[in-house]
């Protein structure tokens, strides 16, 4: 059985092909009450889009997509992973490697898909049982139904989940845990996503550098600092800044107490604290309110490769509707009127209104973004992920139509925010 699926390397007309020019497609097994289903995560370069596969709608996707429009292929099974290349003459070489070591390639444009034990036949369709058993027994405790393969992989203790409690000794996490567990994992595979743009900027002569604006209790940060040093065995310079005395106290505790080198905490505003030297990336896990905006903004003016950050609390521009009624200067009927006529409707519409104008900004500042779902809906509402990567000198300017789209719906809402004031400075 298939858990999960990796596309990239798209060819040049996949727009027509697929309708969107889709750069990255992720796929993982997805188990719920109607059986074994599959999660799709598609990827351009602004916009992620999600759709769900059954067992043979992912077979047939597979053998349409897998080697013709995508050059490189992923999959990985229960017991192998098998990787389907396709070089520009059109020629297909599958190589696959069982999980105790070991590849054996498999060259032709019709290269079968070997029977190894795992639930996938030679014909590309799929044959339930045990394994499929066990795709639905997985993470019950957690209450959520899904295989999981984390970058941090649960029954493997580490050192600072250990200690924060997330995980026993025995590397079992706790059960009260869990959702932590999920949200760090998470974030440290959109980390992953763009390691390879933040380590080409720094050049390799240096530590990457990055810095986490609002830490709190700072499991993102050791998080972040275990898989980039002990992991991925990357040099990294990492500072945790929080405006809490006693917070930044016990997280050094914690730090200098595994021997983390390279990682450090300070007391310190987001909107006024000088680091030694810029960070290439900056993180920011729910910073309350306009708190992201300002550290959007340090990004930007420091010339940042790479930020990612998860907003939280964004009442600005609510409060900003506040003194905004159904109807215009000229007497005629507001097209918003209906999402700001319900209390509810109206604070989810400035939260997303907020986070669409943040992207804007920073496209037109040089960056390419994504939103992104962070974890899903039935576990937080705040789970949207903004991620922007600096645009290269091979790639074109910033693209002014986004600075022409924020002012016109800031002007549509009339409201001004923070982002947009901080930029102009």
């Amino acid at each position: 059985m298939i858990l999960s699926a990796t596309l990239s390397k798209p060819v040049k007309d996949i727009g027509r092909i697929l309708g969107r020019p889709y750069l990255r497609i992720k796929i993982r097994a997805n188990s719920s009450a109607d059986g074994l289903t599959y999660f799709a995560e598609s990827f351009t370069e602004t916009q992620a889009f999600h759709e769900q596969f059954t067992e043979l709608e992912l077979a047939d996707f597979l053998t349409a997509h897998a080697g013709k429009t995508f050059r490189n292929c992923v999959e990985r099974t229960e017991s192998e992973e098998i990787t389907i290349l396709a070089n520009r003459r059109g020629e297909i070489t599958t190589l696959r490697k069982p999980l105790a070591g070991g590849t054996q390639p498999v060259t032709g444009q019709n290269a079968p898909a070997q029977n190894t034990g795992t639930a996938r036949d030679t014909g590309g369709q799929f044959v339930p049982g045990q394994a499929q058993a066990a795709c639905m027994r997985a993470d019950r405790q957690s209450g959520f139904n899904a295989v999981k393969h984390y970058l941090l992989p649960e029954g493997t203790p580490v050192p600072f989940l250990v200690l924060l409690g997330v995980m026993t000794p025995e590397g079992k996490v706790v059960a009260a845990k869990y959702d932590k567990f999920r949200q760090i994992n998470r974030f440290l595979e959109f980390i992953d996503d763009v390691l390879p743009e933040v380590q080409a900027a720094a050049g390799g002569a240096r530590p990457v550098r990055i810095a986490d604006f609002g830490c709190g209790k700072s499991y993102l940060t050791f998080a972040v600092h275990h898989y980039l040093a002990n992991v991925k065995k990357i040099p990294v310079e990492i500072t945790g800044l929080d405006l809490k005395k006693d917070v930044i106290d016990y997280c050094s505790t914690v730090a200098e107490r595994l021997g983390c080198g390279g990682l450090t905490f300070a007391v310190g505003n987001i909107a006024d604290y000088a680091y030694k030297n810029d960070p290439d990336m900056v993180i920011t896990l729910h910073a309350c309110d306009t708190a992201t905006d300002f550290a959007l903004d340090y990004a930007v003016k420091h010339n940042c490769t790479a930020i990612l950050s998860v907003p939280c609390c964004q009442h600005e521009l609510n409060r900003q509707f506040g003194g905004y009624t159904p109807e215009t200067a000229d007497g005629t009927d507001s097209p918003f009127a209906p999402l700001l006529k319900y209390g509810l409707i109206k604070e989810r519409f400035a939260a997303l209104a907020t986070d669409a104008l943040r992207a804007e900004y920073l496209e037109n500042a040089g960056y390419r973004v994504q939103i992104l779902e962070f974890i899903d809906m039935e576990h937080t509402p705040k789970n949207l992920l903004i991620r922007a990567v600096k645009k290269t000198a091979s790639e074109k300017l910033p693209q002014k139509a986004a600075l022409r789209e924020a002012e016109s719906l800031t002007a549509a809402l009339h409201v001004s925010p923070t982002l947009r004031g901080l930029l102009q400075d």
